[in-house]
C-alpha cells in the first residue's frame, strides 16, 4: 500500500474512538500475501468502502473515507438532522439508537477483554434522551470556506478551520438554535471579523452556552478580543426578548486575547443577570457557572452517579476521597452516607463552586482542595477507607496512580470519558493488588462515539 493511492475494503470492526478498521490484503511481486490493519475514521462495521491511504508508518496505517460502496445492515435509518455529514459534531446519527448502543457496548468490552480476563460485564446502560440532551454547548466563529460568510457553530468534518452554522441541532434543546441564531443574525452585515487562527486578528471568537435541564435557566456567554469596541446592547435586548422554552437567567462578555483556540477568560462582563444556572441531579442542587466542570447530559448523569454509588457500596462512617472532583457531584452524592468526603479537583473554579454547592445543600462533611491529584495527596492528612475517580480524557497520571494505589483501600470506583485509558490504568491496578470485579458502560453522548465507564475495584 502507498501513501494517496485509492483502495476498497470491507469494515470489519470499530476501534475507539470511531475508527472503523479495515484489513486489506495485497500479493507483493513475489506472490506473497501481506496484510494491512487500515484505520478509516468515520466508518462503520459492515460498510464497503473507497477510501484514500492518508498515512503509513512503522506498520500503522490510516485511511480517509472518500466514498461508501454498499451501507452497513447497521445504518438502518436516514441521519435525522439536516447538517449531518457536514458537521463533525455526531457521526452515528445513521445508525437507529439500539444499534449505537450495542456498537458502543462492544467497543468497551473489547477493550475492557484485552486486559481483565475475569470480570463481570454489565452492558450499557441507555441515556434517557436521544436527543436534546446537552446542557452545554461551545461555538465557534469562522466560516464554512476560505473569505466566506460568517459562520457560528462547529467544525466542519475533517476540519480544524472551517466552521458549519448548526442553526438546527438536535443533540440540544431548541433554544440553543434560536439563540445560536440571535447572535449569528446580529453580527452578520457589521463587517466584524472572526479572530483568525494564522493572523491572530479579529474580534469574535466563541458563543458558550448553557442550559439546565431540569429547571430550564441558561447562561449566554460571548467570546471576542479586545481588538473592537462594540455596543453589545441591542443583542442583550434581541436576545432577551426570544421567545424560549426555557428562560435566559443571565448574559456575559468574555474578553480573551490568548493565541490558543482554546476558550479562556482574560476578563468577564456581567451584561445581564448571573453567570450561573441551577440544575438538579439526584436530588441535590448545583450552581454551575460559565466554566466549572458539569457532566453534559443532565439526566444521563443521574444514571452514571447511580452506578458509582451502587458500585461503591456502604460508605457508612467511611472516608470518602473523590479525586477529580469537579463541581463534587459525586462528593455530594456519597456525603449524607459518608463519615466525611474529602474532593480534589485542579481546576478552583470548580472547587469554589463544589464547596458553595455544598452549603446550598447543607452538607458539612465535605470539603475541597484545589490543586493536582498528585501534590495535594502528599499534603493530605486524613486516609481514605473509600476513593472514587473520575479523571479527564487522558486517565490518571502514572504517579498519581502509584500513590493512589500506596493507600490499600478495599474498593475504588473509576469512572472514565476514555476507555482507552481506563484500559491502560486497569493494567496498573490489576498489577498492584486490585481486581476488577464489575464494568458498566453509560451512554451520555447519543449520536457520537463517545461513551462512560464504570469500573468497580477490589483490593485482592
Amino acid at each position: 500500500m502507498k501513501k494517496g493511492n485509492i483502495y476498497t475494503g470491507t469494515v470489519s470492526e470499530v476501534q475507539f474512538p470511531n475508527k472503523g478498521i479495515v484489513v486489506y490484503t495485497e500479493q507483493t511481486p513475489e506472490g506473497v500475501s501481506e496484510k494491512y490493519r487500515v484505520a478509516v475514521k468515520g466508518a462503520v462495521p459492515g460498510q464497503e468502502i473507497e477510501f484514500r491511504l492518508t498515512k503509513k508508518r512503522k506498520g500503522k496505517c490510516e485511511g480517509r473515507i472518500i466514498n461508501v460502496i454498499t451501507k452497513s445492515e447497521i445504518e438502518n435509518r436516514e441521519a435525522p438532522c439536516p447538517q449531518y455529514g457536514k458537521c463533525g459534531g455526531c457521526c452515528y446519527q445513521q445508525l437507529g439508537y439500539e444499534e449505537q448502543l450495542r456498537l458502543k457496548s462492544d467497543i468497551v468490552k473489547k477493550l475492557v477483554d484485552g486486559v481483565v480476563s475475569d470480570y463481570e460485564y454489565e452492558g450499557i446502560i441507555a441515556s434517557p434522551d436521544e436527543f436534546g440532551y446537552r446542557n452545554k454547548m461551545e461555538y465557534s466563529f469562522g466560516d464554512e470556506f476560505k473569505d466566506g460568510p460568517l459562520a457560528l457553530g462547529l467544525h466542519k468534518k475533517d476540519s480544524f478551520y472551517d466552521i458549519v452554522t448548526t442553526d438546527e441541532c438536535m443533540i440540544v434543546n431548541q433554544d440553543y438554535n434560536e439563540v445560536l441564531k440571535t447572535v449569528i443574525g446580529f453580527f452578520k452585515g457589521m463587517n466584524l471579523k472572526y479572530f483568525h487562527k494564522i493572523t491572530h486578528k479579529g474580534y469574535l471568537r466563541h458563543l458558550l452556552v448553557r442550559r439546565a435541564a431540569t429547571t430550564g435557566e441558561m447562561t449566554v456567554n460571548l467570546v471576542t478580543t479586545t481588538q473592537e469596541n462594540v455596543d453589545l446592547s441591542p443583542l442583550v435586548e434581541a436576545l432577551l426578548n426570544l421567545k424560549l422554552q426555557g428562560k435566559i437567567v443571565g448574559i456575559s462578555h468574555i474578553f480573551n486575547d490568548e493565541v490558543s483556540d482554546a476558550v479562556k477568560c482574560d476578563r468577564m462582563e456581567q451584561l445581564y443577570g448571573r453567570d450561573y444556572i441551577n440544575e438538579e441531579i439526584l436530588g441535590l442542587k448545583f450552581k454551575v457557572s460559565t466554566f466549572s466542570f458539569f457532566q453534559t447530559n443532565s439526566y444521563g448523569a443521574e444514571k452514571l452517579y447511580g452506578k458509582v454509588r451502587e458500585y461503591i457500596g456502604d460508605t457508612n462512617n467511611k472516608v470518602v476521597f473523590d479525586l477529580y472532583s469537579g463541581t463534587g457531584t459525586i462528593a455530594q452524592m456519597m456525603a449524607p452516607v459518608a463519615d466525611s468526603v474529602v474532593g480534589v479537583e485542579i481546576v478552583k473554579e470548580a472547587v469554589e463552586a463544589a464547596k458553595e454547592n455544598a452549603k446550598l445543600n447543607n452538607l458539612d462533611n465535605c470539603s475541597f482542595i484545589a490543586g493536582d491529584v498528585l501534590k495535594v495527596l502528599d499534603e493530605i492528612e486524613e486516609k481514605p477507607d473509600l476513593i472514587i475517580l473520575d479523571p479527564p480524557r487522558d486517565g490518571i497520571h502514572p504517579k498519581a496512580l502509584q500513590k493512589i494505589i500506596d493507600y490499600g483501600v478495599n474498593k475504588m470506583v473509576y469512572v472514565s470519558c476514555k476507555p482507552t485509558s481506563l484500559a491502560r490504568d486497569l493494567v496498573v491496578l490489576q498489577e498492584r493488588g486490585y481486581k476488577v470485579e464489575k464494568v458498566c458502560a453509560v451512554d451520555m453522548f447519543p449520536q457520537t462515539a463517545n461513551v462512560e465507564t464504570v469500573a468497580k475495584l477490589s483490593l485482592k
